[in-house]
């Protein structure tokens, strides 16, 4: 058996089998979604963090590229209590160690009781606990991965759905889901993906009939050119957010986020409308909520849980965000109908583009 050895925050070091080799450290988060597993590699809010999932068996329907939200494997490493063939073969050709034989149940529950924490992991025929130690001690909190977005976002603008007859959407690509730009594909949009680190004359060049912040890694006050985005443009172009989005909007907007316990990850979430009463199911992957949503924006949803904020609407601007993926890949459906309420918004609303002082 491969050695494989997990350094945790705190001094304890955990034994497990090596699937895949090499070093790595990050944040230690878990998922409990029970399917999606290829979804949640590939998605880049998990850069710079090491995935466990509560599920026991990963890997039971094979690994296929189709499913895939990026073109690459974003956590740093991954734990399982059993991983099959297909998806540690796939991680050792990514690059990515990984390890199972573990106690999962035991890594979850101290993840629960103590919040995320920092790791180290080291696998190999020569790994030895000392090395998953010394990766523990290079260990960054996520707070101080400050230029985090541009491992995750495109270099240069890209458009998509060049030929569609809808909505011009400048996305600001924090490290956005491939299903995203998808779904507004689907609605005949044409969507200009735009560098995390986007101008405001990038957005102009764009003449957005929406700015869309996405998804990403990491803590929102770090993206600071996207909350200047927002700031700039709020008062004459809608705008919409999906997790970090909506807390960069509400960053923007006077409001204030905060680091969670242990953040939501996972495909059960409970969503609970204020004005329908209505509960959806979810798919959330997030370590950081809005604390405060300040005076622009008003919570219409809430996590039946723990009561933070899952959807903000803006109070005199034209706004919408969703903490949860309303996407749903690999989740629920429950909540499609939110791309067409961005798209309506685009439509309906007056604008024009902030003139050049």
């Amino acid at each position: 058996m491969t050695p494989a050895y997990v350094a945790v925050e705190g001094g304890h070091v955990l034994e497990g089998r090596g699937r895949a080799p090499g070093t790595a450290r990050g944040e230690l988060v878990f998922t409990t979604a029970y399917t999606g597993y290829e979804e949640s590699l590939t998605d880049p809010s998990y850069e710079e963090q090491v995935l466990t999932f509560s599920y026991p068996l990963i890997g039971n329907y094979g690994v296929r590229e189709e499913r895939f939200e990026s073109d690459r494997v974003h956590p740093r490493a991954v734990i399982a209590r059993e991983l099959t063939e297909d998806v540690a073969a796939w991680l050792e050709r990514e690059g990515v160690p990984a390890v199972d034989h573990l106690d999962t149940r035991e890594v979850v529950t101290d993840i629960r009781d103590g919040g995320a924490k920092k790791c180290g992991i080291a696998v190999g025929e020569d790994a030895t606990p000392e090395d998953a130690l010394a990766e523990l001690d290079e260990c960054e909190a996520m707070s101080e991965h400050t230029e985090i977005g541009a491992q995750v976002s495109v270099d240069e603008p890209v458009v998509r759905g060049a030929d569609n007859d809808g909505p011009d959407v400048a996305l600001v690509d924090c490290g956005a889901k491939g299903s995203i730009v998808d779904s507004l594909l689907e609605r005949d949009a044409t969507v200009h993906v735009l560098p995390y680190d986007a101008t405001a004359a990038d957005v102009e060049a764009v003449d957005p009939d929406v700015l869309f912040i996405s998804n990403g890694p990491g803590d929102p006050a770090n993206y600071e050119d996207a909350i200047s985005l927002v700031e700039e443009f709020v008062e004459d172009t809608p705008v919409a957010g999906i997790c970090l989005g909506q807390q960069i909007v509400a960053e923007a907007l006077g409001g204030s986020t905060e680091k969670m316990a242990f953040g939501h990850r996972g495909v059960n979430q409970p969503v609970l409308d204020l004005e329908t009463k209505r509960v959806v199911m979810t798919t959330q992957n997030h370590g950081y909520t809005v604390a405060d949503p300040g005076e622009h924006l008003e919570v219409t949803q809430i996590n039946v849980n723990d009561d933070t904020p899952e959807g903000l609407d803006g109070v005199e601007y034209d706004i919408i965000t969703r903490q949860y993926h309303p996407e749903a890949n690999p989740g629920p459906e429950d909540t499609l109908d939110f791309f067409d309420s961005v798209l309506d918004m685009a439509a309906d609303a007056p604008r024009a583009v902030p003139a050049d002082d």
